[in-house]
């Protein structure tokens, strides 16, 4: 009982203090006694959600038929890029033409049908690991090839074209990410979106309705406008946002003569360079778009270019050479999911299809407030209840259990904070029965110590075997706990997850503290004080 290494005595204490150290931002924030804490680490922090701080709530659906129509758009302007850009030289084809959702379209010199159906085929891509493709190609009455999308394909489209919905969505209504504004996708093509704080959902939807407006545009020379904050002649003062964050972190002057319009784009992805590690965005235009980057980059190269988004620079790379193709390589200190994010944006500049609100409401804060003063009533209440039982009932050893349980209210408040949980009501509820169900493990090891006690154990064994013993039955217990709260989280959805994460994060938390901090506890006061008899 006594031999508790030193590296386990550093390492709850280390975990304990990292959880306080974490709740902190939650537990001041009321008080605003935050200032003195860094920007990133005071935003680390448990926000309200719409059932506690009240808000807006919208939901937005997207029609199969709309994303369908987005597929065959899409595959139509590759198809036309990808026959003219044949090599060793162009293939004539006819218009695409639409049947029943599929794309069909007639090769003019029948000696280039199988070279067309290859290339075609090119277009197409592999739907996961399901061995599918999302496009079936085919040859039709000797010159005509026929493309028919695949279930998969489609299913697949519209998970990509959700994600750049809500993408795009986030963009408008949370630009510098510190509303708390809570976005998540309903389903196969439809997108919840829940503002905390906003009671007028018609300003909402004025947001949502903004039209994205995707721009490349030239940086000015000359950036020491930027701190008198007046624009010279012919040049513009734009928001410049971070690659690796949504927050606008410096403003860039850029020349208001348009470069190229995000119209023009045809397709971003995120890549690597050529040394298959540095993460890259390979971007493409259309014709005209193609030949108006290419004057903009033969006249350019080595300055610097705007990538623009609704007003707000999202990136600003540097013309390395003459871009002939209609494809270029934007690089520069990117991870794989900076790089995506931002393919994401420019794939996405505007809403990829359009969305119906199919629901609004509003949630008043008033319920909300009643809800907090209530929860941290019962909250409170239930602590000085149990800290006044564990204290009569087991003196000494009520002292730990109590410095436990108030430990443990405080990590998972840390925990919360530490992956971002959006505290809701029934999270609290999940909460207060956390905190009435963590003195159970204390109870077993106390009644356990009392038999082994009973039995004529001298001291330190009494408290051995009660732990050791006590100690089985409180992970068995807790562990079917977990697989419950693991099954409402899977199944569940909205309220019903909120109280699963804070009942699981509860779980563990109160293992942790009511089994190995407390016994660390017992095992100084053992080897401090040597007691011959427990009053317990």
């Amino acid at each position: 009982m006594l031999d508790f290494p030193r590296w386990k005595i550093w390492l709850v204490l280390i975990v304990t203090l990292i959880g306080i150290v974490f709740a902190l931002p939650t537990l001041l924030q009321s008080t605003g006694a935050t200032a003195w804490m860094p920007e990133r680490f005071r935003e680390t922090r448990i926000s309200l959600g719409l059932d506690l701080a009240g808000g807006s709530e919208l939901l937005l659906e997207a029609s199969p038929e709309e994303i369908a129509k987005v597929q065959r758009d899409q595959m139509s302007e590759n198809i036309r890029t990808a026959m003219r850009r044949a090599e060793p030289d162009r293939i004539q084809i006819g218009d695409i033409s639409n049947q029943n959702g599929a794309l069909s379209f007639f090769i003019r010199d029948i000696k280039n049908v199988d070279r067309a159906r290859e290339i075609a085929y090119n277009q197409t891509n592999g739907v996961g690991s399901t061995g599918q493709r999302d496009w079936n190609v085919e040859v039709r009455d000797s010159t005509r090839i026929l493309m028919t999308p695949t279930e998969a394909g489609l299913t697949a489209k519209t998970k990509e074209v959700m994600e750049a919905a809500r993408s795009v969505i986030r963009l408008r209504i949370d630009p510098d990410g510190t509303k708390e504004v809570a976005i998540a996708l309903q389903g196969a093509n439809r997108i919840q979106i829940q503002y905390p704080g906003l009671e007028d959902t018609t300003r909402l939807e004025n947001l949502l309705g903004k039209t994205a407006k995707l721009e490349f545009k030239l940086v000015s020379p000359d950036q020491s406008q930027i701190a008198s904050g007046i624009a010279a002649a012919g040049s513009e003062i734009l928001p410049l946002i971070a690659r690796d964050g949504q927050a606008p972190t410096a403003r860039i002057a850029v020349q208001r003569q348009l470069g190229v319009s995000g119209e023009d784009l045809i397709a971003a992805k995120q890549s690597f360079d050529q040394d298959g590690i540095t993460p890259v965005v390979d971007i493409r235009f259309n014709t005209r778009g193609g030949k108006k980057f290419a004057v903009l980059s033969t006249n350019n190269v080595g300055k610097q270019f705007a990538i623009i988004l609704d007003g707000i620079v999202i990136s600003a790379p540097v013309f390395q050479s003459a871009i002939l193709t209609g494809q270029a390589q934007i690089s520069g200190s990117f991870s794989v999911q900076s790089a995506n994010d931002l393919a994401v944006q420019l794939q996405s500049g505007k809403l990829p299809v359009a969305l119906k609100i199919v629901d609004k409401r509003t949630v008043g804060p008033d319920l909300g407030r009643d809800s907090i003063e209530k929860g941290i009533l019962a909250g409170i209440v239930a602590t000085l209840a149990l800290i006044l039982f564990m204290g009569l009932t087991y003196v000494r050893f009520g002292v730990f259990t109590t410095i436990a349980l108030l430990v443990n209210a405080v990590l998972i408040l840390g925990a919360m904070a530490v992956f971002g949980s959006t505290l809701t009501l029934p999270g609290i509820a999940g909460f207060v029965l956390t905190i009435g169900a963590a003195v159970d493990a204390n109870v077993l090891i106390n009644e356990r110590i009392r038999e082994e006690v009973a039995r004529g154990r001298a001291t330190i064994q009494a408290c051995e075997f009660g732990y050791k013993e006590a100690s089985r039955a409180i992970f068995d217990a807790n562990f079917t706990n977990v697989i419950s709260a693991v099954i409402m989280f899977w199944f569940g959805s909205g309220p019903i997850r909120g109280f699963a994460v804070v009942l699981s994060l509860g779980i563990i938390t109160s293992v942790f503290t009511g089994v190995t901090l407390t016994r660390l506890m017992v095992a100084d006061y053992l080897k401090r004080n040597r007691p011959t008899t427990l009053n317990i």
